[in-house]
């Protein structure tokens, strides 16, 4: 993964909001935008903008069926941060915050 997608992926999973709207759309393999409208005390533009930051993070694909947006979590990406994330952490001392070189 590149520094760029993966400085992204931190920005965008770093709101609260926003990493709560990938939760939600990662309990079920496709989550229509209506259901997460439904389901948050938000406006539907404040979730269309979260949305569309989730879509251009990659974490998530969007399917459209008439005016009618689906969302599924796209796991080969999260895997991916997940596993770049680790291997960025493993150079670290324990509590330090530097890394033990």
């Amino acid at each position: 993964m590149d520094s760029a997608l993966f400085t992204k992926i931190a920005k965008v999973l770093a709101d609260p909001q926003r990493f709560a709207i990938l939760q939600r759309i990662a309990k079920d393999s496709e989550c229509p935008c209506i259901k997460i409208v439904e389901e948050f005390p938000i406006t539907q533009a404040t979730i269309s903008h979260h949305l569309k930051e989730l879509a251009g993070a990659e974490l998530v694909e969007v399917r459209r069926e008439g005016k009618c947006a689906h969302f599924s979590l796209r796991r080969e990406t999260l895997d991916a941060y997940q596993a770049e994330l680790a291997a960025r952490l493993s150079g670290l001392s324990v509590g330090s915050g530097k890394t033990s070189e």
